[in-house]
């Protein structure tokens, strides 16, 4: 079972859904100050409006809101893209360009997380990383249809 690439595949894209709905979870709470410094760095993170130019201003908040809503739909992104792909059974070809293209950009997704994150993230990115990875070397030599 290991040795077979779908298995990788659909571990994948378990991990990108799971991880995608684990890091949709910091969307529900507000950041809750330890001390005094963390107090004021939040409210200056909140309440500061900086002025971007050409009439856009923002907080820390809305900026780190916005990118951070990126990675779930990124992981959703590939979840969903690798699922219809198997569904569709689509051709070995096509598959390997997919995987190829999706290494790159769990790749670089991990190499981020790893230096600018915490341990979740990192851990998470890098099951993806390395599923996908599995998938890739696991696909066999002939030309066929991946089945699911």
């Amino acid at each position: 079972m290991l040795k077979k690439h779908t298995f990788w595949i659909k571990a994948a894209i378990a991990l990108q859904f799971l991880t995608a709905a684990f890091h949709s979870l910091s969307f529900l709470g507000k950041p809750v100050a330890g001390n005094e410094t963390e107090r004021q760095l939040i409210d200056l993170m909140t309440t500061y409006q900086m002025d971007m130019g050409n009439g856009f201003t923002a907080t820390m908040h809305d900026l780190y809101t916005s990118m951070s809503a990126c990675f779930p739909l990124l992981l959703l992104f590939g979840g969903v893209l690798n699922w219809f792909m198997l569904r569709q059974k689509a051709e070995l070809h096509i598959w390997k360009g997919l995987i190829h293209i999706e290494l790159v950009i769990f790749g670089v997704c991990f190499l981020v997380m790893a230096f600018l994150t915490f341990l979740p993230p990192i851990v998470c990115t890098a099951l993806i990383f390395s599923s996908l990875m599995m998938a890739r070397f696991t696909f066999p030599l002939k030309k066929h249809i991946v089945t699911g």
